[in-house]
């Protein structure tokens, strides 16, 4: 329908999609600010301004996407820096962004100590922007948020991040723009660390990627390594499987990873650009109440800031640089299997 024909079926745009502002009250997520948008036509997602504006909660007309972890949706002030800690309040979900600074494994790195992951999943966004409207035909959800990790005497990087989907589509796009806004040159970290979880993810799910490269981090990925692709049922002890793909795209660089699930009828596809984003980190756990598909487009191989380093291979960007990374997150449906 055109605009002005549907809005005399509808008394609030609600109706057929939209944000929704709240706070959560309980446990571990008090006082966490949250965005609910909903597509419209059954893709539904939550931001966490609070939590670098990353995603938790995704679902399909009512089918769960993602994998969350027994943290649940975990306040940033709970964070532990050291060691593994990270996990501690590691949310899982669509979206958990790691970086910006370092990442990986923790390890002293120029004397800093450095724990999992990095600290941009605990620093909260300020500017947070409800930009939604309607664009001539099309309503547009927009919210936007800036997230800026730095200290005095230390590396100054900034993240404006920007989340869009146009209702009546299943897609999530989103749109970072990086700057250095110190005055010196500043390690560049990032890896985008999305959870696949059951009922998306079973024994019946395949992903389906385009690698030129597949290289497993341990003997136990190596072991593997045949059928990364392919997935079982949970298992008690399983241990992790950590592969780094390196894709093949497009010659402007355009790529996908695609996890799909012919009894469900539904594939999930995410979509980046390897000029910004080279790799493909995947992290493979089968494990029991631990169940969870890692597809993790990133710009360094997984390894740590020192291992990089040691390599010269450590990503930088000099005072006032900025670089943009563009991904989208695609919900279809596809033919089931009896």
């Amino acid at each position: 329908m055109k605009r002005n024909e549907l809005q005399q079926y509808i008394g609030n745009q609600a109706q057929i999609g939209g944000s929704r502002h709240c706070v959560l009250t309980d446990g571990w997520g008090r006082n966490i600010r949250c965005i609910d948008v909903n597509s419209g036509s059954g893709l539904q997602y939550t931001i966490l301004p609070d939590r670098g504006m990353d995603i938790s909660l995704t679902s399909f007309r009512g089918t769960n996407l993602v994998y969350l972890t027994c943290n649940g949706e975990t306040h940033p002030s709970y964070y532990e820096p050291e060691n593994f800690g990270w996990l501690r309040t590691f949310t899982g979900g669509l979206l958990t962004t790691c970086g910006l600074t370092y990442l990986g494994s923790p390890v002293t790195d120029e004397g800093e100590e450095l724990g999992l992951h990095g600290r941009y999943s605990t620093i909260p966004a300020r500017q947070v922007s409800d930009l939604s409207q309607w664009v001539d035909e099309e309503y547009i959800i927009k919210i936007r948020g800036t997230i800026e990790e730095g200290r005095i005497f230390g590396h100054k990087l900034r993240l404006e991040r920007e989340i869009t989907t146009i209702q009546g589509q299943n897609k999530i796009i989103i749109r970072d723009k990086i700057t250095n806004f110190g005055y010196k040159l500043s390690p560049y970290m990032i890896l985008y660390h999305m959870n696949l979880g059951y009922p998306l993810l079973d024994e019946d799910a395949e992903l389906i990627i385009d690698s030129g490269q597949t290289a497993p981090r341990n003997a136990a990925a190596e072991v593997g390594l045949p059928e990364f692709n392919k997935f079982d049922k949970p298992q008690a002890s399983y241990p992790e499987q950590v592969f780094c793909h390196i894709m093949k795209a497009s010659r402007n660089g355009e790529t996908a990873a695609t996890l799909q699930n012919h009894k469900l009828g539904i594939a999930l596809t995410i979509k980046f650009n390897t000029h910004q984003l080279p790799y493909l980190i995947q992290w493979k756990m089968m494990g029991k109440g631990e169940y969870v598909l890692g597809l993790e487009p990133s710009n360094v191989s997984g390894k740590n800031r020192k291992e990089l380093r040691n390599e010269d291979i450590l990503p930088y960007l000099q005072p006032g640089e900025c670089v943009t990374n563009n991904l989208e997150v695609v919900i279809s449906d596809i033919k089931k299997k009896k």
